[in-house]
């Protein structure tokens, strides 16, 4: 049997069934969100509900996050090396905060968390380690932040299946004779839409290779399960997870991260300074994290895992998919708009739409639903330019088009605290605004 027919596409992220990791668990009220009462003037004066539909940008902070920062900052202190009771307890908590990361992400025992600034962050620290003449293989619809770190990569074209992404992957990694990554997301930041991640990593180890997944979209709306899919490297940010303190982690293998250079040379990346020279850490963690880190944020990261991890993903997903599917439907009857899709609708994703509308530009669009009916969108090409130039045909086509005529589109992305009437605010607008052509 060929390695490429033991995967069934249609479920596009999981391993086969034997080691799909189960999402079955209790079910708790789902937390709420802070600003969930935050109103906003809209023309004419008048304050409304926000109706923030901008969750792939930012997600809003729950409130068990913010919670734990608050129960953390009366004894907050400099972690690792002080005697004093309130470093002691701090270094605990950030350190307590590695293992639920780890857990979270359903790593191996001996991968390594390293706490970042975000998901880029965590990509360019991994592109400074890979061993000398890696070749990187990476596809165009990636987010920059996996795209742009690599010194020198293989790029691949927007696939039209997700079995052509295999066979591509697959193709381009059996010609490579050294060491190689390839580097793919879990759910586009454009279209939501769930790549075929146990595929790939499979394909990938056949040819020698190790795969990097960017997961900075799919950790806020699917559990990840790194060991059960075989994967190397995994990546993500809290600001994307209800944890918006500034950290995001690389999550993964230590060996090519114990050999490389540190990625910041200073206090705590080293064992000794003396006549010999600089003295390294070899574990990853200390070699990697130089100087004092975000502990605050490491520590709401770890609060937004166990939150959402409390809650239980049966619960989580249900309601995603019930206001996706509320939000799909209602831009499919709305005469004008088109939602972009890189493998059709009945594609799963998690919820993010991105959609243009005949006659207007995108920030046309995103200006009007925010000062008229105080609706938050993110508008543009999602640090994703030459995916959303392929969507768009490779130019704006009539549609959204931006100042310098370049593509670019309006998304709509969901998540905790998103509510029906946002959905339907939101639809009841484009309407409105379609009639105006």
């Amino acid at each position: 049997m060929s390695a490429l027919t033991i995967f069934n596409f249609s479920d596009p992220v999981t391993s086969p069934p034997a080691s799909h990791p189960s999402q079955d668990g209790p079910d708790r009220p789902i937390p709420a969100v802070l600003g969930a009462d935050l109103e906003v003037p809209v023309k004419g004066g008048r304050l409304v509900p926000y109706a923030n539909l901008d969750y792939a940008a930012s997600a809003p902070c729950l409130e068990p996050v913010s919670a734990a920062v608050a129960a953390a900052l009366p004894a907050y202190s400099s972690v690792h090396r002080g005697a004093g009771y309130a470093s002691q307890l701090t270094t605990a908590r950030y350190e307590q905060a590695r293992h639920t990361v780890r857990a979270f992400t359903g790593s191996r025992p001996d991968d390594s968390v390293i706490f970042t600034r975000n998901t880029t962050d965590a990509t360019n620290l991994l592109a400074r380690c890979l061993p000398a003449g890696t070749t990187v293989v990476v596809f165009d619809t990636e987010h920059h932040a996996a795209l742009l770190p690599w010194a020198d990569a293989v790029r691949l074209p927007p696939p039209a299946f997700p079995g052509e992404a295999v066979r591509a992957a697959d193709e381009a990694l059996a010609g490579i004779g050294g060491p190689a990554l390839l580097v793919v997301t879990a759910a586009s930041n454009v279209t939501g839409e769930l790549w075929p991640i146990a595929a790939l990593a499979h394909i990938a180890h056949r040819h020698g290779a190790r795969v990097l997944v960017d997961a900075a979209q799919f950790v806020p709306h699917r559990r990840l399960n790194l060991t059960a899919l075989d994967l190397d490297y995994v990546v993500f940010s809290g600001h994307k997870l209800y944890a918006p303190f500034g950290t995001g982690a690389l999550v993964g293998r230590g060996d090519w991260l114990s050999r490389a250079e540190p990625y910041l040379r200073g206090g705590g990346a080293v064992r000794a300074v003396d006549g010999d020279g600089d003295h390294w850490h070899d574990d990853p963690e200390a070699r990697h994290e130089a100087g004092t880190p975000n502990v605050l944020g490491a520590i709401a990261l770890a609060a937004a895992c166990d939150a959402l991890t409390a809650t239980g993903w049966n619960a989580l997903v249900r309601e995603e998919e019930r206001l996706l599917g509320r939000l799909r439907a209602g831009l499919a009857d709305v005469e004008g708009v088109r939602e972009l899709s890189l493998w059709g609708p009945g594609h799963p994703r998690v919820g993010i739409v991105s959609f243009v509308v005949d006659g207007f530009t995108a920030r046309e669009v995103a200006e009007t639903l925010s000062g008229e009916y105080g609706i938050g969108v993110r508008d543009g090409k999602f640090c994703a330019h030459p995916f959303v130039r392929h969507l768009l045909g490779g130019n704006d086509g009539g549609n959204g088009g931006c100042e310098d005529g370049t593509a670019s589109a309006v998304r709509a992305s969901i998540g905790i605290g998103t509510s029906d009437e946002h959905v339907d605010r939101l639809i009841e607008a484009l309407r409105k605004l379609a009639a105006r052509r």
